[in-house]
């Protein structure tokens, strides 16, 4: 029997769902994680740094929610700061520079919006990922592995391929707050994920993610070995696709699949 949105919505935010960093330490060898911004401090809630994919060298970046309270509390629940994006986008330049390709994995209810964060220029530092990965010359690939929120979500995802899991969800905001705004009554939030399409299908349709990854059975880290090796044959798919690509051509590519929305 086909899920529903809203069940899809709530299976992409289970407590048991595999995180970020349990796809970086699972699909690459020797992941050597890299902390700061440069400018403010190291945000938790942004995981990154350089790792081999097959004897490749690739820069892996992930939202990173945690799988306790304690571990939430410290990752502010996976809802990135202004210097988690500042130090995605260092890490970003740093591949440029060193043309190693791109990984971004996507799970996020939101940027965080609380005062200090837009203090410090939360939509300016999401802004500049946009700008920024708009015109790097190497290769980026974006998967949705859990929520996909707004701007919190696009901002590691603009990229030459998007994927999500099948159970993922990708959308401008929560159906909650898409609720609250549109019937002033957050209790619909079952009838805007309807309303709103934000499942990998109805995404797919509409030309705004290029693949979508099945999930045979509820996913965890013990049942993620299928989910596992369709992701590297994926991933070695795509990357030998862009071997084959001039920077240029990356650049215009990934200009014309936005530029079509």
């Amino acid at each position: 029997m086909a899920l529903t949105a809203w069940e899809r919505v709530r299976i992409s935010r289970g407590q048991d769902r595999p995180t970020s960093l349990f796809y970086i330490e699972n699909l690459f060898e020797n992941f050597l994680e890299l902390h700061g911004d440069r400018t403010f401090r190291d945000d938790q809630a942004i995981v990154g740094g350089v790792a081999m994919f097959e004897g490749r060298p690739v820069t892996v970046i992930g939202e990173q929610k945690g799988r306790s309270t304690k571990e939430n509390v410290a990752r502010n629940f996976g809802m990135p700061n202004p210097e988690g994006y500042r130090k995605a986008l260092r890490l970003m330049q740093q591949a440029e520079k060193f043309k190693r390709p791109i990984i971004c994995f996507v799970d996020t209810a939101g940027a965080f919006c609380g005062m200090e964060a837009e203090e410090r220029g939360q939509g300016e530092a999401i802004a500049r990922n946009l700008m920024e990965m708009a015109g790097f010359k190497v290769p980026v690939l974006s998967i949705l592995i859990g929520e996909g929120g707004s701007g919190g979500a696009l901002a590691l995802a603009v990229a030459n391929e998007v994927w999500m899991l099948e159970n993922s969800t990708y959308s401008v905001l929560s159906p909650e707050g898409f609720a609250s705004i549109l019937w002033k009554n957050s209790k619909r939030a079952s009838e805007a994920a309807e309303v709103m399409k934000m499942t990998a299908l109805e995404l797919r349709e509409m030309g705004i993610v290029d693949k979508i990854v099945r999930e045979r059975e509820l996913l965890t880290e013990e049942t993620s070995g299928e989910v596992m090796n369709k992701l590297k044959y994926g991933l070695r798919r795509f990357l030998k696709e862009c071997d084959k690509k001039t920077p240029q051509q990356l650049v215009d590519e990934r200009y014309a699949r936005f530029r079509k929305f």
